[in-house]
């Protein structure tokens, strides 16, 4: 058994060393700080240091849930997250059946790259376009009048904020999705269709009886691993577009606890708030992963 490992090791020892840097910066960034956790536990002061502030026990976790600002963002989170999956998965499957009818590669590519760019632009530099496009004055609402409507407030609207998030992430992540489906389309049998032809199916009847039914297990895994970080309602997105007036419909876990503890100085408070979330998520992704083996066959381990 030792042998076999050290031959392992002399064969792939490029892929190791390759794999040393993430290593490295994944125990600095994301491990290292895992001591500061005993923040949440003690009444933490910066003057007295992790040694020396007094032990609370429990005592922030009972204080963040009798707060109903935590309790509205965890609604807000939720909300969020679960709407983005819903309409990001539903775009994704919808364009990506629309590109698999374009015969010809070159308008295919084409149009597949223009919603795949948006995936690679970060929300710091999409949120100024969204601030130009969605104001009172911008290109959307000057359309929205000319067709006769009446302006719509939908960075400061605390009803309208919501959805906003909602759609703008849907389009620019849709893409990737889109991607995904197009590569699962491409490995289906052509002798499928082919049959499907000779006993007169239609191309509305291909799609809804081969195409579709054979997207389900992918489709399936897309949306469980998405359900894993459902937590995670987009940190950049809503920090880069939101104010205090959309705060009790737009606020999520990550920018409770970015105000809270950076600047509000409430370090035990925000590590308290941060590590529930980290639990919570953590038991998401491994039920996701269980969920996607047994129903996608997709396995991490």
């Amino acid at each position: 058994m030792q042998g076999k490992i050290v031959d392992r090791l002399r064969k792939d020892w490029p892929w190791l060393l390759m794999l040393v840097p993430g290593v490295v910066l994944t125990a600095i960034f994301s491990y290292g700080p895992i001591y500061g956790i005993v923040m949440a536990f003690q009444d933490y002061n910066p003057g007295l240091g992790f040694s020396r502030s007094p032990w609370v026990g429990m005592e922030n976790f009972k204080l963040i849930f009798q707060q109903a600002q935590f309790l509205n963002t965890i609604r807000n989170t939720f909300f969020i997250s679960i709407f983005k999956i819903i309409f990001g998965q539903t775009a994704s499957v919808i364009f990506a059946l629309q590109l698999n009818e374009i015969r010809q590669n070159g308008p295919k590519r084409v149009f597949q790259t223009i919603v795949y760019i948006p995936n690679f632009v970060s929300w710091v530099i999409m949120a100024g376009i969204l601030l130009n496009l969605l104001a009172t004055d911008g290109i959307v609402n000057q359309v929205l009048k000319a067709l006769g409507g009446k302006p719509i407030q939908f960075i400061s609207n605390r009803d309208v904020f919501p959805w906003t998030l909602i759609f703008t992430d849907m389009w620019k992540t849709f893409g990737f999705g889109t991607v995904v489906y197009l590569a699962t389309m491409t490995s289906i049998d052509p002798e499928l269709y082919e049959s499907a032809v000779i006993d007169g199916a239609g191309r509305w009847r291909q799609t809804f009886s081969i195409t579709l039914p054979l997207l389900v297990p992918i489709i399936i895994l897309m949306t469980v691993l998405a359900l894993g970080n459902v937590l995670s309602a987009g940190f950049d997105q809503v920090y880069n577009l939101y104010s205090p007036a959309v705060y009790p419909t737009g606020d999520i876990i990550d920018t409770y606890v970015y105000r809270l503890g950076l600047q509000n100085g409430k370090y035990a408070i925000g590590t308290a708030v941060g590590l529930f979330k980290s639990v919570v998520s953590s038991v998401l992704i491994s039920t996701s992963l269980i969920i996607s083996y047994k129903f996608a066959g997709y396995r991490v381990f």
